[in-house]
């Protein structure tokens, strides 16, 4: 039997990528498909290849219920929020993802190297010495930044990223903080605190690396925003859900001091367009906004895409061995 499998995400560019999905069975791409135009064909197909960047498809329940003879759903990603994983789960419908694949996600770097980039754009004024430039404008004074050695970067969370991430601030001095209860970080120059408020009341720079789950969900709220420094810089390259973006506008409104870098929005596939820091950002220069870039280069693409389509691929064999053995 030739598995059916349906591409909902970019992949033409990604070198060798094609072919391994290929050999898993027969394949059919859609770069930027909508919702309906998935739902409208999903019930011919075995399998879903997915990533949550750039999609407007949010794979829950009305999709699932179209997907008559779905076997499986493959996410090049580590993180899974763009899938009703409960109902999934309801359903006994296999994921795959990346998420427990340490070997391969550990030669991914590229969402830290983001996170470390808005950091220094956010500090240095980067974006908006830039539109002044373009205005015909060449004054500094609006412009004046800080210096990384002489501040104090707070990490929340020391996975993979938050660790990556915490080794470029040690590696410009500066002083770097994590707040991490599930994690012992034992590395030289690197200070573990034991309580978020700590983090907060003594950062300069916040960075978030954290999952999004029930715990981490609105972690980043009124509250949190009430400990921090009026010039704080926060970054986030984790999840938008984490940050309560209303609680952000509001803080920013009150310090206009204060910076926000995000490569995430809250609610980013299913409503991103009504997004209320997205349309915030249009008057206010105190936030850079990226279209969740993070994973979003060669090498990481190469390596987590094709890994992904890999597993699929000895899944669906898998499946066939069991079947015909």
């Amino acid at each position: 039997m030739e598995y059916k499998i349906l591409v909902i995400t970019p992949v033409k560019h990604i070198n060798g990528l094609q072919g391994i999905l290929e050999s898993a069975g027969s394949v059919t791409y859609l770069d930027d498909p909508s919702m309906e135009e998935v739902i409208s064909i999903v019930d011919d197909y075995d399998a879903i290849f997915t990533n949550p960047n750039k999609s407007n498809v949010f794979i829950g329940k009305d999709l699932l219920d179209a997907a008559k003879r779905l076997k499986v759903i493959c996410t090049a990603s580590t993180g899974t929020n763009h899938i009703d994983m409960s109902y999934a789960k309801k359903l006994c419908l296999p994921i795959i993802s990346l998420t427990e694949e340490r070997d391969v996600i550990n030669r991914i770097s590229s969402t830290a190297e983001l996170a470390f980039s808005l950091t220094l754009a956010s500090l240095r004024h980067v974006v908006r010495s830039y539109k002044a430039v373009q205005r015909g404008e060449w004054d500094y004074e609006k412009f004046i930044g800080r210096q990384m050695n002489y501040l104090t970067v707070g990490t929340i969370g020391y996975g993979r990223l938050g660790a990556m991430y915490s080794n470029y601030c040690k590696a410009f001095d500066s002083r770097v903080l994590v707040y991490d209860p599930y994690k012992k970080v034992d590395d030289q120059g690197i200070e573990q605190v034991s309580s978020l408020e700590c983090l907060l009341k003594e950062s300069d720079v916040v960075a978030i690396h954290v999952h999004v789950t029930e715990e981490t969900k609105d972690m980043i709220n009124k509250s949190s925003f009430d400990m921090m420094k009026p010039s704080v810089v926060i970054v986030n390259t984790a999840r938008g859900d984490i940050v309560n973006e209303l609680d952000l506008i509001n803080f920013l409104k009150a310090n206009p001091d204060a910076r926000m870098a995000t490569d995430v929005l809250a609610n980013e596939v299913t409503n991103k367009k009504n997004n209320p820091l997205l349309k915030y950002s249009l008057k206010s220069d105190q936030i850079i906004i990226t279209p969740h870039i993070g994973g979003m280069c060669i090498e990481a693409q190469e390596i987590a895409y094709g890994h992904a389509a890999s597993l699929l691929d000895k899944f669906i064999k898998n499946i066939d061995e069991k079947n015909n053995p």
